[in-house]
Order: C-alpha cells, then structure tokens, then sequence
C-alpha cells in the first residue's frame, strides 16, 4: 500500500503536516500555491508630524515604506531650496539638515506590492534660532589658497562647541590619491587644529568637508552653516634659523638653496627657538611695540615705519623682515628685539619664494617657543596631539 503525499497546511503563523486523511485535530488548514500569496499595499511613515511649527533644525526627514518602494521624494524649503536626500530599500533619508526659521513641504509618492501608487504629504516649519543660538566656523587655510607644508588647518568657531566629539565625526580632511596620517586636536571649545603625523606632502590637493550646519553643539548650540573646500600645498619650503651662528639656511625639497646672514634677538630679547611657521605676509608693515605690550616710555620701545617684506611668526610679534639698520650685525651679532633681520635684498628674495604654512625652526637659544604662541603645532608631539583630539584616535586620511 502506498501511502497518500504530504499536504501543506497554514494554521496561523506555523504549518501541520498530515498524512493521508489524518490532520491535527484544530487545524483549518489553508493550502499554500506559489501564486496565491496577496500583495499588499503600501503604507508611508515619517518622522515629521503634519503641521509641525518648531521642528528642531537637526532633524533628518526620512520615509519608510511599507510593502513598497518610494518612487519620488521631494523635501523643498520655501524659497525653493530642494533638501539633499538618498534612498534604497523601500527608505528615503534627507542627507542634509534643516535651516532654522523655515517652512518646508516634504511630498513623496510609493508603489505596493499591489501595484498601487500611494502619496504623503506634510507641511512643517522649523525652530527659529538667534545668532547666538549659532556657531559660525571659520577655516584657514582660504578656499583655492597655495600654503607651505606646515599649514594647520584651523577651525575657529565664534560660539563654544561643547559637544566636541560629535562636531569631529563630522570634520574631515583628506590628501587626494594619498593616505596620510593625521589628526584634529582641539585647542579650546572655540578652536580646532588639523595637522598631519608628518609635514603635508609638497604639491598636494588638500580637501576639508566640515559637515555642521544645524549640527547640535550642545547647550541649546547648532551649526550656522557647512564649510566644504579645497587647498593646496606648494614645494617643501624650511628655513633653519641658526641664532648662534646668525645665518638663516633655506631648503627646498630638502636641497639647500641659499644661506643668509642675519640678526636675531639681542641677551635681553632673545629670539625664541622651536619649528614655527610664517602665519602673515606684509610687504610692508608698520612696527610698534606697544602692540607687544611695550608701555612707549620704557627704555626698549620702538615703532618703525614701513618695514619691508615681513613676514609674521608668532603672535608675541616675531616677525622675519628687512632691517637695513643692521646690516653691519647682520651675520655676526644679536642685535634685535626677537624678530630676525636680514638686508633688504635677501629680505626680498626670501618673501618671494616664501607663502603661509612654511616652516621656519630656530635652533640656538636658550628661550623656548611658549605653546599656541603662533601656529605652534609642530612642537607638540604626535601622542600629545591626538591626545588632544575629543575621539583620542589615530586616524588615516584616505
């Protein structure tokens, strides 16, 4: 005798099996055949409510659909402005934050299982925000600018970011065609540095992508706007200023090109020794030490007018210029208040092939750099500058 095929039954959400007339006893059971499972039709969500009139701006607008797929998805602020936005897998999610103050119409349309088309609309409007609410990030070096191999990128915000490592997942640096070490590290809640482990390579296409606008800061703080920009770097330009011996040796690409007689800070006004970095450029410039904090009657103030190809190196005001006043001292005596000297000729020559973000290290004297007196990233150790950093990472640009 041969025994009866298997049936498949549905019996709510699991299945009996019987043998010829047989069945568990309960069971209804439904037969099952490749053609007779029902489609169903679409259902959208989203995370904005109809009407909305204080959405927060660090909201990003998405749709699911259900049983479907979105077909169109339109997120467009009054003025006419269209929302960034990507989908896959029956989702829509809006790649950009919103602004504050604004009213937006978010329309998408989606196609069932059924074959249905179904649409969604919502009007909402987001929370306004003072000036003060917002925190503005400004970014050296400038869009398109050629800067020596030390140039930090630096990102100064005019309201404190507290929430530090949030604002750094979202600030990226990369060196095109190159992977190249490097790291943020924050100065102050106002104050971000980006500096590779090793000087940037010469002649690379630098890109900066700070994705912030409408991004929570913290304490009631958001992003004013994403900075997105390209820059690069020139030849490897580095000055080794010998304070001992008053010469100034300029390498280019690690081949020495010229030496140049100098004259650095005096016993009393000693030139400080570490890498610093040319941070300004000023053919001509006018020098007043009360800038410096010198009171106009002590013994040691003085104010120059006109001095020719300066170039600043720290914030106290040590500059490279041109002092024809000194040419006598100049590779033989320590005449200066710090800043270091040189003729008129060499000073010229030496603007002309110098930009911002070259480095400049002084050896020689017994007066350290003080820290963040000018660009001083360089003096810091690497495990110290990711120490720095609000992830503590280690992180390849790629």
């Amino acid at each position: 005798m041969s025994l009866p095929r298997p049936v498949r039954t549905l019996l709510g959400a699991g299945l009996c099996v019987g043998l010829g007339t047989s069945l568990l006893v309960g069971c209804s059971p439904k037969t099952i055949t490749g053609d007779d499972e029902e489609s169903l039709p679409v259902r959208l969500t989203t995370n904005v409510k109809q009407g909305a009139d204080a959405l927060d701006v660090s909201t990003l607008v998405s749709v699911t659909a259900f049983h479907g797929k979105v077909t169109v998805s339109n997120l467009t602020a009054a003025d006419g402005t269209k929302v960034a936005g990507e989908g896959a897998d029956g989702t829509w999610k809006a790649t950009q934050r919103l602004e504050p103050g604004t009213s937006y119409r978010l329309g998408v349309k989606a196609v069932g299982e059924d074959g249905k088309s179904k649409r969604l609309v919502r009007t909402f409007r987001t929370a306004d925000l003072t000036l003060a609410q917002q925190t503005y990030p400004s970014v050296a070096p400038l869009k398109g600018e050629t800067v020596g191999v030390g140039m930090p990128v630096i990102v100064t915000f005019d309201v404190a970011v507290k929430d530090r490592a949030l604002y750094e997942k979202n600030m990226r640096v990369r060196v095109a065609g190159k992977d190249v070490a490097g790291s943020w590290s924050w100065l102050s809640d106002r104050e971000a540095h980006y500096r590779p482990k090793t000087f940037w390579p010469a002649r690379s296409t630098i890109k900066v992508d700070l994705d912030l606008n409408s991004l929570p800061a913290g304490d009631g703080i958001y992003g004013q706007q994403d900075q997105h920009l390209t820059f690069r770097t020139g030849a490897k330009m580095i000055s080794i200023v010998n304070i001992k011996k008053h010469t100034l040796t300029l390498y280019q690409d690690a081949k020495k090109v010229r030496t140049i007689p100098v004259s650095t800070g005096d016993a009393t006004h000693q030139t400080r020794e570490g890498t610093k970095v040319i941070m300004e450029k000023f053919s001509s410039v006018d020098m007043d030490a009360a800038t410096t904090g010198v009171d106009s009657t002590d013994p040691g103030y003085y104010n120059i007018k006109d001095v020719r190809w300066a170039m600043r190196l720290t914030n106290s005001g040590e500059f490279i210029h041109a002092a024809p006043w000194s040419v006598a001292s100049q590779g033989n005596a320590n005449v200066s208040h710090g800043c270091t000297g040189m003729s008129t000729a060499n000073a010229s020559w030496l603007y002309s092939r110098s930009q911002r973000g070259d480095i400049v290290k002084f050896v020689g004297s017994t007066r350290p750099l003080e820290d963040r007196n000018g660009w001083t990233d360089w003096n810091t150790s690497w495990k110290r500058w990711v120490a720095g950093s609000a992830l503590q990472s280690d992180p390849a640009i790629s």
